[in-house]
């Protein structure tokens, strides 16, 4: 029994299958398992270097922390899209002036480091941490999403457009109504994608001496004096950081599921025509 992409493995094969899942599940839980060792072996998990962590100001600072990367993600993602759009809109442009200083200004801002746009916003121009942290943040994933709403506009069917202009709809009305609502199907793995990185990225503002999540923990595993407890600091924070992540793609799944749920874009189905059916204008069908 095949396939017309590929023909479906034999009882060898799968066989084979089985014997490489089986080796790569082996490998894995040795890496583990030899990961869990040298932190036991190196007094990782005492109650010496995990105690600190029961202390009300530690938990009040790594708090502290966690909502100020959040209050710095919801403002870089929110500008993000806003300046996504404008530049994506500038880009679609008929006006080739517009159309050409949206592309330099896309084109710069991809190419320009995030951290080198941070610390210039910050030292040149004296911003506080959060407006540096925020707005080198919004320059560069601002002009990664321009990009992506751009690319999705063009990857509806041409055949769509050039309907819509044909039912005498104006430019703005086929842009709003017809092409960015299929586009957001396809742009939105892409659009979480980058919200993931700017929201990793907010880890950036420890170096602008912006109190965020990374910040904290820097603090509490070099100023405190048990034995600098890195390790359980890491252990803490990088499972949260990895939740808020894995937090944004099921949002994501969750909103394209309601699209899909949609009665606007569902698919409808439409009656069989029947013997007797009226045509226009009161006429029965001929036979």
């Amino acid at each position: 029994m095949t396939t017309a992409l590929y023909d479906v493995p034999g009882p060898r094969t799968r066989q084979r299958h089985r014997l490489y899942g089986l080796l790569s599940t082996v490998l894995i839980l040795a890496l583990i398992g030899w990961i869990l060792y040298l932190l036991f072996a190196t007094g990782q998990f005492t109650a010496a270097k995990w105690n600190p962590f029961t202390y009300k100001g530690i938990q009040e600072l790594l708090l502290r922390g966690l909502g100020n990367t959040l209050r710095a993600f919801a403002l870089a993602a929110v500008l993000s899209l806003a300046l996504g759009g404008v530049l994506a809109t500038g880009r679609l442009s008929e006006h080739r002036t517009v159309r050409w200083l949206c592309t330099l200004l896309v084109e710069f801002f991809r190419a320009m480091p995030v951290l080198v746009m941070i610390f210039f916003i910050y030292v040149a121009l004296k911003a506080e941490p959060l407006v540096a942290l925020v707005a080198g943040l919004t320059l560069y994933n601002g002009s990664v999403l321009a990009e992506v709403f751009r690319t999705g506009v063009h990857s509806v069917d041409r055949g769509q457009r050039e309907a819509a202009y044909a039912l005498g709809m104006r430019k703005t009305q086929v842009m709003t109504q017809v092409l960015v609502p299929q586009a957001v199907r396809a742009m939105l793995p892409a659009i979480i994608s980058q919200l993931v990185v700017a929201l990793k990225d907010t880890s950036l503002g420890y170096l602008i001496t912006y109190e965020e999540f990374l910040h904290a923990g820097k603090l509490i595993a070099s100023n405190l004096d048990y034995d600098l407890p890195f390790i359980p600091v890491v252990m803490i924070i990088s499972p949260i950081y990895i939740g808020m992540c894995m937090l944004l793609s099921w949002l994501a799944h969750w909103v394209s599921r309601r699209q899909r749920r949609n009665p606007k874009v569902e698919a409808t189905e439409v009656a069989a025509p029947e013997p007797g059916t009226l045509l226009p204008g009161g006429r029965r069908p001929p036979g």
